[in-house]
């Protein structure tokens, strides 16, 4: 597939579901309201556990390029072409790996928050790691995609058609 997809269907039809670890331990109120907000928003109405960081890492990132660069994102695939330059910018300028690592999770949390809108995937959680499932099984990395676009060898704009099936006949 060339993106950062498990290829392989996990979950309640192998038998094999990763654990979800319960991480609201360490929200703060303002995050919390913020992702309830957000859930309230989006066409699910319960969320797993596993989507708590995820969503707080894109809102994060969110209010960030709002705030920081003026530059609105609002969960669509489109907004994604505005997150690869993003990335491309910090690329092209030599910007140190250790100095975006947060930042490109948060695009990540985001890319994937938009295939969680755009699909009725979920979020998966396991060892600190977070992928998101997509309904036909599929297992994606959007923070490793994100990585790997920093890299010049990846897009989240191509990460969400793959995901969401955009690109399937």
């Amino acid at each position: 597939m060339g993106r950062s997809c498990a290829g392989i269907g996990i979950g309640p039809e192998t038998g094999d579901e990763p654990a979800l670890p319960h991480a609201l331990g360490d929200v703060t109120t303002h995050a919390m309201t913020q992702m309830t907000r957000m859930a309230q928003t989006t066409p699910q109405s319960a969320r797993p556990p596993a989507a708590t960081k995820p969503m707080r890492w894109a809102a994060d990132a969110v209010a960030t390029m709002r705030e920081g660069a003026r530059v609105r994102l609002d969960y669509s695939a489109q907004s994604l072409w505005r997150v690869d330059r993003m990335v491309e910018d910090l690329r092209r300028e030599g910007t140190p790996y250790a100095a975006v690592e947060a930042v490109l999770r948060g695009f990540g949390a985001y890319a994937g928050e938009v295939i969680v809108r755009q699909s009725g995937a979920e979020w998966w959680a396991s060892g600190g790691d977070h992928w998101i499932r997509t309904p036909d099984g599929l297992l994606w990395d959007p923070m490793d995609e994100a990585r790997r676009c920093f890299a010049g060898h990846g897009s989240l704009r191509l990460l969400c058609r793959d995901a969401t099936g955009a690109a399937r006949p």
